[in-house]
């Protein structure tokens, strides 16, 4: 199994050594930087390029700019907000940012490590419990109303299927780079900002033309 490089923000001290020691304990994964403020959190991301960063949102800085901009510089870095706000808004503005998964601090800590693998697979983690509430913001009703061609609905069906961009494009022998412009018009035309912000919105379209599959389907665990 290979390891999984991790690092840990947060401008608690007590909090941050206790989760750091607890996974230094597991194989598994490999704890390679820790951080206090969002300067840290994006000189790590720029430096060491962790496949996972797990950070605080109410720490020095603009966490959900942190987030943003660590998506820019570090692409392949999933990110984890791991915070004591159980505000919808901020749950959303968060995974709109770039975040994979949002972990409440109250939550069993098994969460973050259920969040940490689900990052890896390429799924979106949710805290039990606050998930539904969070996802029923997302459903936008506003968005209801809006029509979609019949190949943005086929793109939107093949979303709903954790479908990668590429798979995307040879399912509809289309090129990558079509279907990533597809991708940053329904991002426009649904009004959020990244592809787990897309993913929630098509939840309350209408889908004439294509197949609607469950929720469960895109990795978001309740």
């Amino acid at each position: 199994m290979l390891s999984v490089s991790v690092a840990f923000v947060d401008d608690h001290p007590t909090l941050l050594e206790g989760i750091r020691a607890i996974f230094l304990r597991r194989p598994r994964y490999k704890v390679i930087a820790t951080g206090s403020c969002c300067a840290d959190a994006i000189k790590i991301a720029l430096e060491r390029k962790p496949n996972i960063l797990v950070i605080d949102l109410n720490m020095p800085g603009n966490a959900f700019d942190c987030i943003a901009q660590i998506r820019k510089i570090s692409p392949e870095t999933k990110i984890i907000a791991f915070t004591a706000s159980s505000d919808i808004n901020h749950a959303i503005d968060a995974l709109q940012a770039g975040a994979t998964g949002y972990v409440l601090k109250g939550s069993p800590l098994g969460s973050v490590t259920e969040a940490i693998d689900a990052a890896m697979a390429g799924d979106t983690y949710i805290s039990k419990g606050f998930s539904t509430k969070v996802i029923s913001e997302l459903a936008n009703p506003k968005v209801s109303g809006i029509k979609l061609s019949l190949r943005e609905e086929q793109i939107i069906s093949l979303l709903l299927e954790s479908r990668t961009n590429r798979e995307i494009a040879n399912q509809m022998n289309l090129s990558e780079k079509t279907i990533k412009n597809y991708m940053s018009l329904l991002m426009q035309k649904l009004m959020v900002r990244n592809r787990v912000g897309l993913v929630m919105a098509a939840r309350s379209l209408p889908l004439a033309g294509a197949r609607r599959r469950d929720v469960d389907r895109i990795g978001l665990l309740n």
